[in-house]
């Protein structure tokens, strides 16, 4: 059979199919069922800056309120270890992940701006998780804000994030930078060992009858795979980096692709979502079938085997295969001339 073992963030893992993070991986049996569908390691779901600093809120102005209460509370505060804080919750569920499956497991942090909240990355370390991914996702609103400022202070959240934990950790990241590739070299030199490409914003719709903005989540298909399988391609051989590929992919040959551009894992949700965990082993069965079919005995013998490196023509990646798609492409005949008049 092939050898679908990989190395992702100096893990071994047993197969580059990794579920990434999302709600299902909220429940512990959940993650049991990714494991019995040879899944090579998991992502939990992220915990958030907000939850975070939330909670610290919360706990101050419950140490005040109490302070304040009398002459006898000046040496009365509650006790720290009752309060059950949602952050206090995510540790707890790392280590009862941790004891559950014996494939690896990343935590995941998702953050906008550093701050004080980066503290719970070695209490994240403290819980047992293997790894940690930290989820970059910040909506810049500010038009006087430039964007050199922004990618700085995601590059010092990275370095605030790894000076506190030795386990690796990966980062995930939007395509929204001037100069990708050297945003890629930034990360990897402020602590990331490995980049998951890519975050997806939630695009929000409008009810034009409530007169509203909605925020609903859209589950990924096919199309959304094309972005990070570009990016894939650039990066691979140009970041000392593992490679992580996230979006759209559903079946065997998406994997396939994925692996071939340069990727050392792929992740999957929502095929997980939409069709279950047990989707797992039907991406495996399609990546083994065309592995057999195409004279591959392992993952790694294919790895980046179609980046923009080693690809025939590699300007399919690059701008020249824009035009040509312009250039090449035909109108409908439907398409209404002078001569219809």
């Amino acid at each position: 059979m092939a050898d679908l073992s990989t190395t992702y963030l100096g893990l071994r893992l047993s197969s580059p199919l990794v579920p990434s993070a999302s709600p299902l991986a909220r429940e512990v049996d959940n993650l049991k069922r990714m494991e019995d569908n040879r899944a090579g390691a998991v992502v939990l779901h992220s915990l958030f800056e907000e939850e975070i600093l939330a909670d610290r809120d919360e706990l101050e102005s419950t140490v005040e309120a109490r302070a304040e209460s009398g002459a006898e509370a000046v040496s009365y505060f509650p006790a720290l270890a009752g309060l059950r804080q949602g952050p206090e919750l995510y540790l707890e569920h790392v280590a009862r992940a941790k004891k559950a499956v014996k494939i690896p497991v990343i935590a995941s942090l998702n953050a906008a701006e550093g701050g004080a909240w980066t503290e719970y990355a070695a209490k994240i370390q403290e819980a047992g998780a293997d790894a940690l991914e930290l989820n970059l996702y910040r909506v810049v609103t500010d038009p006087e804000l430039p964007g050199q400022r922004v990618e700085e202070a995601a590059l010092e959240v990275v370095r605030s994030v790894k000076a506190r934990v030795r386990i690796p950790l990966a980062v995930k990241i939007t395509p929204y930078y001037a100069s990708l590739p050297n945003m890629a070299r930034g990360l990897v030199r402020s602590g990331a060992q490995a980049l998951v490409l890519f975050n997806r914003f939630m695009q929000p719709d409008l009810d034009v009858e409530e007169m509203d903005a909605r925020g609903e989540s859209v589950l990924s298909g096919p199309e959304a795979q094309r972005l990070p399988l570009r990016w894939t391609a650039l990066l691979y051989g140009r970041v000392d980096a593992g490679l992580a590929a996230s979006g759209g992919v559903s079946e065997g040959v998406d994997a396939v692709k994925m692996i071939l551009a340069g990727a050392d894992v792929v992740m999957l949700c929502s095929a997980l979502l939409r069709h279950g965990v047990a989707q797992l082993k039907v991406v495996e069965k399609g990546l083994v079938d065309w592995m057999a079919g195409h004279g591959y005995d392992s993952v790694e013998s294919m790895k980046g085997v179609l980046s923009h490196k080693k690809v025939p023509d590699p300007q399919v990646f690059e701008r020249a295969q824009y035009m040509k798609g312009l250039m090449k492409f035909q109108p409908a005949r439907a398409v209404v001339s002078d001569r219809d008049f």
